[in-house]
C-alpha cells in the first residue's frame, strides 16, 4: 500500500507514529518554496506541518522543482506526503518517531509548467518564500526574468515577485517574508541585493524596486539539523513493515533541530506564526549569537576532535563517544576552553551550557552513521576559519595554554603527515603544503614550522605563550605512544613567555 491522501484510512494508528488529520488537507496555499531538498523537508517544512496539525499556522507549500534531473512522479504520486523518521538523543534517552508530514500540498517542476508557479503569484493568501537552492544558487548572473522559466533561482524569485506587484500592487500588504535557508552568511541580505540588482538589468522600473525594497522582509537565516536523507535499505523495509505502508520520499532527521530567522518586523512575527509551536524555530533581531554557538562549539569541536578520534582507532562519531577518554576530551574541551573563550556581552554561559550538552547528544546519537574521515574534509582551513580564532580568543584572556586545543591541533598535524603502513584519504586543498613541510622539518621542526607561518593563518599563532610547546610536546608523545595513549591524558604546560 502506496503513502498517499486515499491510504491514510487504512494505516492503523499506533504509538510512534503521526498521521495527518483529513482537515488539514483543505488547508490554502500560503507558503512558496524553492527546493525539493531533504534539508527543507526535515526543517522548514517539519516545523510548518507541526504547527498546521496544532492549528496555528494553518498553510500549506507550493514546492518549486528548478532543476531538470528527476521528475515529480514520487510527489505526485503521494500527493506530497512524506514520512519524516525523527531519531536521536534527547535528555539522555534514544527517541524514535515517525511523521507524516502533510505540508506539501503539490510540488511543480519549472522546466515544465512556470505559468502555474506565476499564477500562485496573484493569490494574496501567499505570504512567505523560503528556499535551498546550495550556497551558489545565491548568485548574481545575466537571466531575463520574462524567460519561462529564468536560468537562475534569483531570476525565477524575481520573476514571481515581479508578477505580484502587477497582479496585486505595489501595496505595502502585499508584500511577503522571504527567508533563504543557503548555508552563507547574511543569506536574506544577499538575495535581496541581488534581486534589486537583477530588477536594474531587467528595467522592471523604480516603483517595482522601491516596492521589492520596502514592502518585502528579506531574513537573514541560520538552518541547524542533520537530514541524512534516505534511510538504508534495511531500516526502510523494518519501517514499512512496522506501519504498513510503502513511501518513496520517506527520510531521516536526528531530534535536534534549529531555524534562527533574523528579524523584529512584526510582520515577519506574524507570518511565521508557525515559530511559537516549537523551541527550535528563533526570531530575534540579531542570529549571529547562534551562529557562534554552532560555529565553533559544533563544528569547532568536531574539527578539533576529528583527527584525535581518527587517529585513535574509531571509525564513526558515534563510537568513539563510547570511549570514556574520548568523551572526557570533548566535554573539557567545550566547557574548560571553548566555552569560556566565547563568553561575550552576546553569549553567557546559560547560552553555551545548554548548547553544549545538546551537542553531547547529538555526538551521541545512535542512529546516525557520522564518518570521522568526512569530517577531516578541507581540513586545514576548517582548523583556520573555525578554531584558530577560539586559540586566539583564549589568549585574550588568560596566558594558559589551552591544553586540548593544543591536543587537537597536534592530532592535526599529525593527520595531515598521512601515513605509509595504514594510508587514508586527505582531501585537502593545502595537503601539498603540509605534505612539503613534512618532509623539510619532520616531527621536530614541523610545529614551530606551521605555526609560525604568518602567511598561511594571517596571524602568528606560533608567538601565542607556551602553545606551539605544548603541541609539540603532544605531537612527539601521539607520534611514539600512540594517540589514544595521550588522548585521556592530563598534562599542564607551563606558560613560556619569549
Amino acid at each position: 500500500m502506496l503513502l498517499n491522501k486515499a491510504n491514510l484510512k487504512n494505516i492503523t494508528p499506533q504509538d510512534g507514529l503521526t498521521i495527518p488529520r483529513e482537515d488539514i488537507f483543505s488547508l490554502p496555499e500560503t507558503v512558496l518554496q524553492f527546493g525539493t531538498g531533504v534539508l527543507l523537508r526535515g526543517l522548514p517544512d517539519y516545523f510548518i506541518d507541526k504547527a498546521n496539525r496544532a492549528g496555528v499556522f494553518n498553510g500549506r507549500i507550493v514546492v518549486v522543482k528548478s532543476t531538470a534531473s528527476g521528475n515529480t512522479d514520487a510527489f505526485d504520486k503521494q500527493q506530497g506526503l512524506y514520512s519524516l523518521c525523527v531519531k536521536g538523543m534527547e535528555n539522555g534517552l534514544a527517541k524514535e518517531e515517525t511523521i507524516i508530514n502533510s505540508s506539501i500540498s503539490r510540488v511543480v517542476s519549472a522546466m515544465e509548467n512556470w505559468q502555474a508557479i506565476l499564477d500562485l503569484a496573484g493569490d494574496p493568501r501567499v505570504k512567505l518564500i523560503i528556499s535551498n537552492t546550495t550556497e551558489v544558487g545565491i548568485t548574481l548572473v545575466q537571466d531575463d526574468i520574462r524567460m519561462s522559466p529564468p536560468i537562475s533561482f534569483p531570476g525565477k524569485l524575481l520573476a514571481f515577485l515581479y508578477e505580484r506587484f502587477r497582479s496585486l500592487g505595489g501595496k505595502e500588504e502585499t508584500g511577503l517574508v522571504i527567508v533563504p535557508t543557503e548555508l552563507i552568511i547574511d543569506n536574506g541580505k544577499k538575495l535581496k541585493a541581488i534581486l534589486l540588482e537583477l530588477a536594474e538589468m531587467n528595467k522592471l522600473g523604480k516603483e517595482f524596486s522601491d516596492w521589492l525594497s520596502d514592502h518585502n522582509h528579506f531574513c537573514n537565516s541560520l538552518v541547524d539539523r542533520i537530514v541524512p536523507g534516505a534511510l538504508s535499505s534495511e531500516e526502510q523495509r523494518i519501517t514499512e513493515e512496522k506501519f504498513g505502508y510503502r513511501d518513496e520520499l520517506m527520510i531521516m532527521a536526528e531530534t535536534f533541530r534549529l531555524w534562527a530567522i533574523e528579524s523584529a518586523e512584526q510582520k515577519v512575527k506574524d507570518v511565521l506564526s508557525f515559530a511559537g509551536t516549537d523551541t527550535g524555530v528563533v526570531i530575534a533581531p540579531s542570529i549571529e549569537k547562534f551562529r557562534e554557538l554552532k560555529l565553533r562549539l559544533l563544528n569547532g569541536t568536531h574539527t578539533f576532535t576529528c583527527g584525535l578520534a581518527f587517529l585513535s582507532g574509531f571509525t564513526t562519531v558515534k563510537q568513539a563517544m563510547d570511549d570514556e577518554a574520548l568523551i572526557a576530551y570533548v566535554k573539557d574541551l567545550m566547557l574548560e576552553e571553548i566555552g569560556p573563550a566565547m563568553l561575550s556581552e552576546a553569549i553567557s554561559e546559560a547560552d553555551i551550557i545548554p548548547f553544549t550538552s545538546s551537542v553531547i547528544e547529538r555526538f551521541r546519537n545512535p542512529f546516525l552513521e557520522h564518518q570521522w574521515i568526512a569530517i577531516t574534509m578541507q581540513y586545514s582551513s576548517k582548523m583556520k576559519m573555525r578554531n584558530l580564532p577560539l586559540i586566539l580568543a583564549h589568549y585574550k584572556k588568560t596566558s594558559e595554554v589551552p591544553e586540548q586545543m593544543a591536543k587537537g591541533f597536534a592530532a592535526f598535524l599529525l593527520f595531515m603527515r598521512g601515513s605509509v603502513k595504514k594510508p587514508y584519504p586527505i582531501k585537502d586543498d593545502n595537503s601539498a603544503y603540509f605534505s612539503e613541510n613534512w618532509e623539510k622539518h619532520g616531527i621536530e621542526g614541523i610545529s614551530e614550522a606551521i605555526l609560525s607561518d604568518t602567511a598561511f593563518w594571517g596571524s602568528n599563532p606560533g608567538e601565542l605563550p607556551g602553545f606551539k610547546e605544548a603541541v609539540k610536546d603532544y605531537l612527539l608523545a601521539m607520534d611514539t605512544e600512540g594517540v589514544r595513549t595521550i588522548l585521556g591524558r592530563k598534562t599542564r604546560h607551563k606558560t613560556i613567555v619569549a
